[in-house]
């Protein structure tokens, strides 16, 4: 009997992509796909119940209420998924390996580069969440917190990634306004499942920053996708985050991965170079 791993969220982009990869990149494993409708997570009853049938011998922990602006109008919902549901799953994986997704938001932006040891200054409810659940998780013995970056690639519900939801707005005929002064350190999603499965597989315990090899604004990444995408007819719009009312957004969150970069067996890639490399690959 192979021993079983949970993956939350799995219906998400990168649950997903871990579920997609588990069969080349952890065959040992038999992987028990979790969503919301096969198991809610803010269902105390529930998960205890099913902890206690399938016995998982590894959770990976990915799913969360991660749209900032849903997490700003629902803080109180945010804390229920994003904290409280992370923190009963940490109690139960208190004797095995507990993988916790978090965010290059913990940070304000105003370095950027970021290290692991660098301290955190949330600005929205989401990144305040992920904030307050990291400080539980990593009291457990074997966890492995994941600052991972803005992820890229294709969704179960088309929606999920950050160049398709510039894609939706391009077939709808929209521009898109994007900024010049904020930047990230985008990853495709696939990559941060491979990543995600090695550092499992070696033991890896404590916090790691996941991303890609590049900082690139928002409209850098904007003008990679429309040169990806010519005959959507791409429109983008030069904006500045200095302009923008909403959630709070940080201006500079891109992280250092040289942490996590050591005990991998591939080089994080920059987003221009993986779309150079894999020019079929749905993006």
């Amino acid at each position: 009997m192979k021993p079983v791993v949970w993956i939350t969220g799995a219906g998400g982009l990168i649950g997903n992509h871990l579920v997609q990869t588990a069969p080349q990149s952890a065959p040992q494993f038999q992987i028990v796909a979790l969503t919301q409708p096969i198991l809610d997570l803010t269902d105390r009853a529930a998960v205890r119940t099913e902890f206690a049938r399938q016995r998982p011998a590894i959770i990976i922990h990915c799913a969360a209420m991660s749209r900032s602006p849903e997490c700003q109008a629902q803080p109180q919902l945010a804390r229920r998924v994003n904290v409280e549901a992370a923190a009963h799953l940490a109690e139960l994986a208190a004797e095995i390996p507990f993988v916790f997704f978090s965010t290059d938001l913990v940070f304000d932006g105003r370095k950027g580069n970021y290290v692991e040891t660098d301290a955190v200054n949330p600005l929205s409810i989401y990144a305040e969440t992920k904030v307050a659940a990291e400080s539980m998780v990593c009291r457990l013995p074997h966890h492995l917190i994941i600052r991972s970056a803005l992820n890229g690639g294709i969704s179960p519900t088309g929606d999920r990634g950050f160049n398709e939801q510039l894609r939706l707005a391009w077939q709808r005929g929209q521009a898109a306004n994007l900024f010049t002064d904020e930047f990230r350190s985008p990853i495709p999603a696939v990559v941060t499942a491979r990543a995600v499965w090695e550092l499992v597989q070696c033991a890896a315990a404590g916090t790691f920053h996941l991303a890609g090899a590049a900082r690139l604004s928002r409209l850098e990444i904007g003008r990679l996708l429309a040169a990806r995408h010519p005959e959507l007819r791409p429109q983008i719009i030069a904006g500045s985050l200095k302009d923008y009312s909403g959630a709070p957004r940080p201006a500079d969150v891109s992280l250092d991965c040289g942490k996590v970069q050591r005990l991998l067996s591939f080089p994080l890639p920059a987003l221009s170079d993986w779309l150079a490399v894999n020019p079929n690959e749905l993006f």
